[in-house]
């Protein structure tokens, strides 16, 4: 049986924490139902900051709407469990409906002290505005601190910058020799990274209220709809019938592509390498049968969605903000 490693992390620390203080704080205000403050805290403590914010906007509004049923129903007719029952019949899907559902659990916290109470008054009420404040407003405190995860995206960078070069290189060398043991894993690697990456890349964004882009994503952005690119040309190389001159120009600029693919090369070089390989292509002679003619309109097909994958680079915006014209990735 499989057991995972027991860890507690950053969030789980700052739950426990952030629950405890909100309780000691109602605890020092004499609130009734002090405890509650403690699962107002856990229930808007979110992965971000947006997360965190939109958890308890929605909340309040659940809240408010909540107080508006029990007005209704328990004041109007009676506090009885079927009527809690059927107040909930028609709670839910109105919160539903207003999108405002993820604030049910925190509502109902708070329906249930008006029906323990079985009166509803001022004071009461404001009992119930004070226990959000201090739940809700301990959870969105403990939320404005969030760790950097700069470090892992730009680990994932430069992941995905190697899996492409061993792949370029894996391409030069089948196009050399026409046959190659290659098991193709950086392929799998490579998608697995640029799903991680992007996901950690729209978390940084949900920790910035004032973001509404993170450069990394548009960066794992931009290498996903390279890696398509990547994984269309791969069965063009292997399905070459015969080894023609022109598949070692190719791999001599794939091998050269593979050796410059980091944050220090511009795509304008090597579009520009691409053009005088197109050019000496159109000095060859033209084949002499049907298999050298399939393979030189396989390695023109390939060369021109290498051009595609260069100019998808060309229009990324780059890491250096600084400078105007910033470097572009190959």
């Amino acid at each position: 049986m499989n057991f995972r490693r027991f860890k507690i992390g950053y969030r789980t620390l700052k739950t426990a924490v952030g629950a405890s203080i909100a309780m000691l704080i109602a605890m020092f205000l004499n609130l009734d139902y002090y405890s509650s403050a403690f699962i107002l805290t856990v229930l808007c403590i979110q992965p971000t900051k947006r997360k965190s914010v939109r958890a308890v906007y929605s909340r309040i509004i659940a809240s408010i709407i909540g107080v508006g049923f029990a007005f209704v129903f328990f004041e109007g007719i009676s506090y009885h469990p079927l009527v809690f029952g059927l107040i909930l019949i028609l709670f839910i899907p109105t919160l539903v409906s207003l999108k405002f559902q993820d604030g049910f659990v925190s509502s109902v916290v708070i329906l249930l002290h008006l029906f323990d109470s079985k009166e509803l008054t001022w004071s009461l009420l404001w009992n119930e505005a004070q226990l959000m404040a201090v739940g809700f407003g301990v959870a969105l405190l403990v939320n404005i601190y969030m760790p950097s995860i700069e470090k892992d995206l730009k680990s994932f960078r430069l992941e995905i910058e190697s899996l492409y070069s061993k792949i370029f290189h894996e391409i030069a060398f089948y196009l050399r020799n026409g046959d190659s043991d290659w098991d193709g894993k950086e392929l799998v690697e490579a998608s697995e990274v640029i799903e991680k990456g992007k996901a950690l890349a729209y978390q940084d964004v949900e920790n910035h209220l004032n973001r509404r882009q993170n450069l990394y994503y548009l960066y794992f952005d931009m290498r996903e709809q390279q890696f398509e690119i990547i994984e269309r040309v791969l069965p063009k190389i292997t399905a070459l019938p015969v080894n023609i001159s022109h598949c070692y120009i190719v791999a001599d600029f794939m091998e050269e592509l593979a050796d410059h693919v980091h944050s220090g090369n511009t795509a304008n070089k090597f579009i520009s390498k691409l053009d005088e390989v197109k050019e000496e292509f159109a000095k060859m002679p033209l084949p002499k049968d049907h298999e050298n003619f399939l393979a030189m309109a396989a390695l023109y097909q390939f060369i021109e969605e290498m051009d595609q994958y260069l100019h998808i680079k060309r229009s990324f915006v780059g890491f250096n903000m600084k400078k105007k014209t910033a470097s572009k990735e190959s």
